[in-house]
């Protein structure tokens, strides 16, 4: 399902994230790897794969990148993610048995980091640092269009948990008010819905509500 024009959607079942394919060139995250068959499925319809050039993770854990073997060994791209969850990853540390699943190892082709920018054709997309869910976890985001895809860093309505391994509650709330200074008229969240307007409003509501949280 096309949410933006050149950003398509695969929404995730059960436990999966949402899976996002980018200017038919860059696919963010990977599920579990249980639904892999209808994922590439529906990939398959909608989209050309012998366009894509490369995975991302927005951070380690299983339901983001469960996936990955199967991804790669389909599309045979490199997968990128921040060095902060790289070994999470490739240690098969990736609370995979939460989901009563068994990791697979995987190997990181590339690093990404703050600032980084990656084009495809007709966007050009800013790798946001923003740790808090994970010590790794990333957003990316379009200027142009002022679209946010957040991974688990922020949902349409709520932000993502911190007491997970590599989880930091004060860094969650740094990453939020770094987030806040991005004008974002498009979140695409790792899980749930997407969301059109009023996000930096929600981003000052989770704010003030750290803030009320940390005072009890």
């Amino acid at each position: 399902m096309e949410v933006f024009k050149g950003i398509h959607i695969i929404p995730g079942i059960a436990h999966d994230s949402n899976i996002y394919i980018i200017d038919n060139e860059i696919l963010v995250d990977t599920g579990t790897g249980e639904f892999f068959h209808q994922n590439r499925r529906d990939i398959e319809q909608a989209l050309d794969i012998k366009r894509l050039k490369l995975i991302i993770n927005t951070h380690y854990h299983f339901d983001h990148t469960g996936g990955n073997k199967k991804f790669r060994d389909w599309l045979r791209v490199p997968i990128a993610t921040h060095a902060a969850d790289k070994d999470f990853i490739e240690r098969g540390r990736t609370l995979a048995e939460s989901f009563h699943q068994v990791a697979k190892i995987v190997t990181i082709d590339k690093e990404i980091r703050d600032d980084d920018v990656i084009n495809t054709e007709n966007f050009e997309l800013s790798v946001l640092h923003t740790p808090g869910h994970s010590a790794g976890s990333i957003c990316i985001y379009e200027p142009q269009n002022k679209i946010l895809i957040s991974g688990d860093t922020l949902f349409e309505s709520a932000a993502g948990r911190t007491d997970l391994p590599g989880g930091n509650y004060n860094e969650l709330k740094f990453s939020l008010e770094k987030l806040d200074k991005y004008n974002i008229q498009y979140l695409f969240p790792g899980h749930g819905m997407p969301k059109t307007g009023g996000v930096n409003f929600l981003i000052k509501k989770l704010l003030t509500s750290l803030d009320t949280a940390a005072m009890i």
